[in-house]
This record gives C-alpha cells, structure tokens and sequence, in this order.
C-alpha cells in the first residue's frame, strides 16, 4: 500500500470516527453533563479507531488522535454551554491549542511512512501482555491515552463553560508557557528531522535545543498542557484539581516513555551513553562538559 492511500485510509478512519461520536452526542442520551457526554463521544471515537487499528494490524491508527480530538471536544463544550466564554482567556486558549494541535498533526502526517510502519512501543505492549494482548491494545494502547488526555482537558472545559474571574496576569502567563512550549516543541522536531536527514549510522543528536535536554519535545508537550492547566486556574483560582492532567502528562513522559525511549536508544547506538551523561533528561539545562 501507498504511503498516500495509507493516509487515505487514517483519514477515513478518523471521519468515521468523529461522526459517530457526533451522532451520540446528537441523538444518544443525554446525561445532562456536557463533560460526560463529551466523555463518552470521546470513548466511542477511540473504539472506532481501535477497531481500523484491528483490520489492519496497526495501532499507530491511534497516533493522531491525541492531537486531532482536543480542539472538537473543546468547541463542543464551548458551543453547547449555556454560558460560553467569550473572553480574551477562552481565545488566547485556543489559539494555543489550535497552533499545537494543526504543528503535531501536520508533523505526524509528513512523519508517517506508510501502512507498513507501527510505532515501535505497541507491539512490545502487545507481546508482554501474551495471551491478554487484544486487551492490552484496547486499554493500554487507545483507551488510557484517551482518558489521560481528557484529564489535561479538564482544565479547557472550565474555561469553555464559565466566564470565570477577570482576564490577569495568570492568563498571560499561561499564554506565554503555551506559546513557548509549542515553538520549543516545533524547534526540536524541524531540527530532529535534518538531523534523521544526514546522520551516519550510530550517530546521536547532541545539537540545538537537544543539547540542553534529550527529551525537548516532551517537555514542550509537557508544557502545552501546563499552559492548559494555568488558563483553568485563571478562569477558577484555587481550584487546583484542573493542573490533575498535566500531572499525569508528566508522569507518563518521565516515568513511562522516557525511560523506554533511553532503554531502546542505549541498545542501538553506544555513543548515546556520553549524552546521558552530559545532556540533562527532560528540562532544558545548560550540557555538563564532555569528560576527558
């Protein structure tokens, strides 16, 4: 299969997907709170996606729903609120959001291969998990990450639906983080992706923003959803549960993919060791110096 018809076919997926949770919402039963029902769209989209992962063996079917389902369960909220945000808060939001959401989707697309490339991590979940690995994919691989993402979008549904306090310092704060996360995030790619362009084999990236730090990427999705979180708490001061889903974000990062991602990355290439040992893991730190 051709790389564009395999790109046809997420694509159809993801229409199929979004329309189904649509219907629910639109015709299904009302639970009278629109967290919930956009909760439940959420899960009967990710099914939807889980079952095209089946028929073609591939759970990077999966890859673009984090970036992709954000901002439409956002205006759903935004729109069926009875009170909806108009404010410069709920805007600046968004306009974070949008930026991430169109930069990481776009990246995938023009990062995705082909129908026969499946990100490296799904098949090691399926294997450990032996004879339970159908559940493994469905839970482990769609549906967690889909709850983990709804979590950082905690904060988004209180902007979305509550006029909240007065626009302040907070919001441009958390604007500025957002801002700043998604150019880092965006840097380390482009710069990520010439370097993929020309290395030698065995040879790891130590240069730009990944000189400073061997996860930057993570760190500016970390920050995406801090910046997330702080709009929430401008919008409900002292309401510190909407920062929950940026703390499981970083939870996942450091202590689930990051090691795995180091594990994989000292067993191709032996050189990486000297980076580990100079280039600080996930916040940017000036490098230690090369030992002699």
């Amino acid at each position: 299969m051709s790389r564009v018809g395999a790109l046809v076919r997420v694509a159809l997926a993801y229409v199929i997907a979004v329309v189904v949770g649509l219907a629910w919402l639109l015709w299904g039963p009302d639970t009278g709170q629109l967290w919930l029902n956009g909760l439940i769209a959420d899960l009967i989209a990710t099914v939807v996606v889980f079952v095209f992962s089946r028929i073609y063996q591939n759970s990077s079917f999966y890859d673009p729903y984090w970036s992709v389902i954000p901002p439409l369960l956002a205006f759903y909220w935004w729109f069926r609120s009875d009170e909806p945000s108009n404010s410069a808060r709920w805007w600046l939001l968004m306009a974070v959001m949008l930026v991430w959401a169109v930069r990481l989707t776009a990246n995938w697309v023009s990062t995705f291969p082909g129908m026969h490339h499946e990100d490296w991590r799904y098949p090691m979940v399926r294997e450990r998990a032996g004879r339970f690995a159908f559940a493994a994919d469905l839970f482990g691989i769609h549906v967690f990450p889909t709850l983990q993402v709804f979590a950082g979008m905690i904060p988004v549904y209180v902007v979305a639906t509550r006029a909240g306090e007065p626009f302040g310092v907070l919001d441009v704060v958390a604007f500025v983080i957002g801002a700043g996360a998604v150019t880092l995030e965006a840097v380390a790619d482009l710069q990520m992706h010439r370097f993929a362009a020309t290395k030698s084999p065995g040879q790891v990236m130590d240069r730009g923003v990944w000189a400073w730090s061997r996860h930057p990427n993570y760190f500016g999705e970390c920050g995406v959803w801090l910046s997330f979180g702080l709009f929430g708490l401008a919008a409900a001061p002292g309401s510190w549960w909407v920062l929950a889903g940026v703390v499981t974000m970083v939870a996942m990062f450091v202590g689930v993919s990051i090691p795995m991602m180091e594990q994989r990355s000292l067993q191709r290439r032996p050189a990486y060791r000297d980076v580990v040992q100079r280039v600080s893991a996930f916040v940017p730190l000036p490098p230690r110096p090369r030992a002699l």
